[in-house]
């Protein structure tokens, strides 16, 4: 009897179906991304009657990784399937037209690891700056390198390898960068005249504080009042009335890349600002979520940026958050 076999690919797992000539499922398995789903694949395929002599053809979604390697290396015949011609397929021939794992089946350097020392492991995460639960993340990763795996070829390990360090050694360099051209803006930024005010605010150091600097400017006379600035941030709500009718919304237009840092800067101060903590968890106990709680503080702080920047004023928290205002919502 002619048999076909079909895998449809995913990352954790995948849907095997066996089907004869005449398109009749012969059956039809979920199959885990191990060894072990492996061997079910295998032994699924030798009761359908799968054998060296009459080997059973399989059609996948993809020519790589280790199951197809595995498989391929028996002898077998593995033949790729686009995914768009499976779309197509299920479009034409069923029914529903719903995605179905089955029925999408059906349309048809590891070696070194292995040796390294818990040690070993662990000195590398020291150095990529891990300071927490390093031993236990190191025999942690030392067991799951260790667990049996299904296998490339020692040249295509090899190549792997030769890959994913030419891809280790492009993310360092573009690190490095980042730090250098961090480094540089934090530099320039405690030249200006304004840097004393802008970082004397709770979550503004070097390079929030910088970004902020840069989306608003020094011209003082830019924005004539608070509210004109906290418009531009995007921080202040848009209130719309119309009869009895009365709307409050989230500003849409605005400076993206001031209210990214603005973000940064309300969650920043929320964690180092004791009184700015108090106001979030107000809001919270008032009923704010935790992104409508932080974009409340967020509203506070460019109105009080504007006023200290207008009267060269550092920031004081007993004026930022005055008793009266501590007790309200």
């Amino acid at each position: 009897m002619t048999l076909f076999c079909g895998i449809d690919w995913a990352e954790s797992h995948h849907d095997v179906a066996i089907i004869d000539g005449g398109g009749q499922l012969v059956a039809k398995r979920r199959i885990p991304d191990d060894p072990s789903g492996f061997a079910e694949l295998t032994e699924m395929l030798t009761a359908a009657g799968d054998c060296a002599e009459d080997p059973v053809p399989l059609a996948v979604e993809t020519l790589r990784g280790p199951l197809v390697a595995s498989r391929r290396a028996t002898g077998r015949p593995v033949y790729a399937i686009n995914p768009l011609a499976v779309a197509r397929y299920r479009e034409r021939d069923s029914v529903a037209r719903a995605k179905s794992d089955h029925g999408d089946a059906i349309a048809p350097i590891a070696a070194a690891a292995t040796k390294l020392s818990a040690s070993r492991m662990a000195a590398a995460l020291r150095r990529a700056g891990r300071t927490r639960g390093i031993d236990q993340t190191a025999a942690e990763i030392k067991a799951e390198l260790r667990k049996t795996q299904l296998r490339q070829s020692v040249l295509v390990e090899t190549a792997m390898a030769k890959q994913t360090l030419a891809l280790l050694a492009a993310l360092d360099t573009a690190c490095n960068n980042v730090e250098d051209l961090g480094q540089a803006a934090a530099e320039l930024f405690q030249q200006h005249p304004d840097y004393a005010i802008i970082t004397s605010f709770p979550g503004l150091a070097d390079s929030t504080g910088a970004r902020v600097l840069a989306e608003i400017g020094d011209d003082r006379a830019r924005f004539v009042e608070a509210r004109a600035l906290k418009a531009y941030a995007g921080s202040a709500p848009i209130t719309r009335a119309s009869g009895r009718s009365i709307s409050v919304t989230h500003r849409h237009i605005k400076n993206n890349r001031l209210a990214n840092a603005g973000r940064m800067w309300a969650f920043s101060a929320a964690s180092n600002c004791e009184h700015a903590r108090q106001q979030c968890r107000r809001r919270r106990d008032h009923g704010d979520r935790h992104a409508a709680a932080t974009r409340h503080l967020f509203n506070k702080l460019p109105g009080q940026l504007h006023h200290c920047l207008q009267h060269g004023q550092s920031f004081d928290e007993a004026k930022a958050f005055p008793a009266p205002l501590r007790d309200a919502v």
